[in-house]
């Protein structure tokens, strides 16, 4: 009877567990079908090697075994799919594999380190498009941008190319005979990267392109939110340099949270550590860097000015001011937040920016005729609306925009706020959202003070006629700013300058000019040649 009984028990245990599992099954099935990968019109995502669950560890082999983590349409707030993040243990792994790859990266020489960025440009190239369409997918950016945004990493390969043959230093007169003075650049070794979610493939081409160039190995870290983006832009690398039989670690990933952020910068390892990202999380990431007196690149906050005077030709300031307050929904850097109008043609130019809102073209982001798409989460409309709300309360008033769009995903209106104070609180907080504050102005000493004395100093711009006006607004008393533009928006900046910001954009500098010495290390070498030993400075030591 017991026997029976058992035999009963266990018969019902089985076909419970067969129930369970049928329904696991089906749940599974359900939550993949419901996946935009997995829906033929996103289709082509599959052409980045992307699938269903995606590995979100890279170090010359695939892997990851953290938290599993959803990447979110911002057009529909649909999934589109899943990436599985670093543990520390892969993080550790993965550091250990990139330092030891640099011993044979560094020694090969800078033109055939740069061949293989080469060869990294024109894969891209082939890609552009269907990698464009992830950035305006899982980014929300319009379509042109995230191409244009996979166009910049090609750029500045195409840049550190030119680059690998002209790194080097002087050689200085030296004041003792038989003795010659030089500068030596070498690696600093391995550059850690951590980039932003709206410039999901750029800032990484920035830092990679030129890091790679100069003889370093790179780990990468990109934003939690555009995890497919990393992985994307990771397997096109990772072909490269397979395809040369260099290791993979050459070019690592960690996809993670704050762990893996905190890791890279406390890790005595990681000799360079770029960080683009908010100016609040920035000065965490600061602090702990220099606790070991590390070296770092800080891409921070701007809250960016446009200044227009008397003279000014209005058929360029409106379109310029709506590329720059409008454009990728307000969430670059280099947005224009403030603009300062003088006060003769304040009303005028707010009409015509109000006209001109109206008219942009707002949807679907992969569609070609769009213009504006949506903020990226749904804590930024949070945030758009609590910065309205405090606008009002601080004197300024609306001039059209200001209301969550009644549609999927996470569409507002741009806005214009006039009548604030230069000083308001609000118009001093960098709000990454698609809000211009519109202040008038008297004079161009007032203009000029204004620009500065927020905490922020990435871009500024002037519109005017005014050739003494231009050359006092490049001087030293002009704007504090690390880009300082006349007669252009404030964003839209080119890779053959130096890009980045003063005081709380942190000071670093990416992309053209000199900026490869941030990924070097400097040596005054002094050579002996002669059969004396004569000091510096005429010291006698006998």
């Amino acid at each position: 009877m017991q026997r029976c009984t058992t035999l009963t028990f266990a018969r019902h245990s089985r076909l419970l567990l067969r129930s369970k599992f049928a329904l696991a099954q089906c749940q599974q099935s359900a939550a993949m079908s419901s996946l935009l990968i997995n829906q033929p019109k996103y289709a082509w995502l599959k052409e980045l090697g992307l699938s269903e669950d995606n590995p979100g560890v890279y170090n010359g082999s695939w892997g990851g075994s953290g938290e599993v983590i959803t990447s979110y349409c911002p057009a529909n707030n649909e999934p589109i799919a899943r990436v599985t993040q670093a543990t520390l243990a892969e993080y550790e792994e993965t550091v250990q594999k990139t330092k030891e790859a640099w011993k044979l990266w560094a020694d090969i020489p800078a033109p055939k380190r740069a061949e293989i960025v080469r060869q990294i440009g024109d894969a891209l190239r082939k890609k552009i498009k269907v990698l464009g369409s992830l950035v305006s997918l899982e980014m929300g950016k319009i379509y042109v941008e995230g191409v244009g945004e996979v166009q910049e990493y090609v750029d500045v390969c195409d840049y550190a190319v030119g680059l690998s043959r002209m790194i080097g230093g002087p050689i200085l007169p030296s004041e003792r005979p038989g003795h010659a003075l030089i500068e030596q650049w070498n690696p600093v070794g391995l550059v850690g990267i951590i980039t932003a979610f709206n410039f999901p493939v750029a800032v990484y081409g920035w830092n990679n392109a030129i890091a790679l160039t100069c003889g370093n190995v790179c780990l990468w870290k990109g934003a939690p939110t555009t995890p497919l983006t990393s992985v994307a832009v990771t397997k096109i690398v990772a072909e490269v340099l397979e395809q040369n039989n260099l290791p993979g670690s050459i070019c690592s990933m960690t996809c993670g949270g704050a762990d893996i952020g905190t890791a890279m910068a406390k890790d005595e390892r990681v000799d360079l550590l770029s960080f683009t990202g908010s100016t609040y999380v920035g000065k965490m990431v600061a602090m702990m860097v220099q606790e070991r007196f590390g070296r770092k690149l800080l891409e921070l906050g701007g809250n960016n000015a446009i200044i227009v005077f008397e003279d000014a030709d209005l058929n360029l300031v409106v379109p310029s001011a709506v590329f720059a307050s409008v454009g990728t929904a307000g969430q670059r850097c280099t947005t224009t937040r403030r603009l300062m109008l003088h006060e003769s043609v304040h009303d005028t130019v707010v009409e015509s920016l109000a006209k001109a809102y109206k008219q942009v073209r707002i949807g679907d982001p992969w569609d070609p005729s769009t213009l504006y798409g949506p903020l990226h989460t749904k804590q930024a409309v949070e945030q758009y609306l609590a910065a309205i709300e405090q606008a009002k309360q601080q004197g300024g008033t609306v001039v059209c925009g200001g209301k969550v769009m009644d549609r999927p995903g996470n569409y507002v209106e741009p806005t214009i706020i006039t009548g604030l104070a230069h000083d308001a609180s609000i118009v001093h907080t960098e709000t990454f959202v698609p809000i211009l504050y519109v202040l008038k102005f008297k004079t161009e000493e007032e203009a000029f003070a204004w620009n500065n004395e927020v905490k922020q100093g990435l871009s500024s711009s002037i519109f005017t006629k005014d050739l003494g006006r231009v050359f006092r607004w490049l001087g030293p008393r002009g704007s504090d700013c690390g880009i300082v533009n006349v007669n252009i928006p404030t964003s839209g900046a080119e890779i053959g300058g130096a890009f980045g910001g003063e005081k709380h954009t942190g000071g670093g500098r990416e992309s053209g000019s000199d900026s490869w010495k941030q990924y070097m290390r400097r040596s005054t070498c002094t050579i002996n040649y002669s059969k004396d030993l004569p000091l510096a400075q005429g010291i006698k030591f006998e």
